[in-house]
């Protein structure tokens, strides 16, 4: 699904590692992987820098109680870094602010401003499929046949 969401891009790759994990991975795992994948690729004094890229809601998400453990939360930030996209009606400054850990860490959290508002996320579409309404323009076609095709986020009946 992934693949067929970036098929026009000539500058985004997918890779599978992830999906070929037996089971749910967490996410501070897969920050290492591909850290490590980078610096194989990508040989020499200063590789490339693995961060992991979010909405805003992703990053308040920290804050649910037993929803991400204290040291993921500390190795996604601290080794690895945040590139956090501004979401309407969040304040991720506020936040990070609240956080000690966060703000520890501040440094390795870049915010990116949405100037142009744009409230698409996978939990609306996901929420949009399941109750049957559209969502043509908000994600490629290709994306939408093989979510369709393989009843992806669809109410078992």
């Amino acid at each position: 699904m992934c693949r067929l969401g970036v098929q026009t891009s000539d500058w985004i790759s997918v890779d599978d590692w992830e999906s070929k994990q037996a089971g749910w991975t967490q996410t501070a795992k897969v920050l290492k992987h591909f850290a490590e994948d980078v610096v194989t690729k990508f040989p020499g004094s200063s590789p490339p820098t693995v961060k992991l890229l979010c909405g805003a809601d992703l990053l308040e998400s920290f804050a649910v109680p037993n929803l991400w453990a204290d040291e993921d939360i500390e190795e996604i930030v601290g080794k690895h870094g945040l590139v956090v996209i501004s979401r309407v009606g969040s304040n991720p400054e506020s936040f990070i602010y609240e956080s000690d850990v966060l703000t520890k860490y501040i440094n390795n959290i870049h915010i990116v401003t949405e100037w142009i508002s744009n409230d698409v996320s996978a939990t609306k579409i996901r929420r949009a499929l399941r109750r049957s309404e559209s969502v043509k323009y908000l994600i490629p076609d290709p994306v939408i046949d093989y979510i369709k095709e393989n009843k992806l986020y669809f109410p078992t009946k």
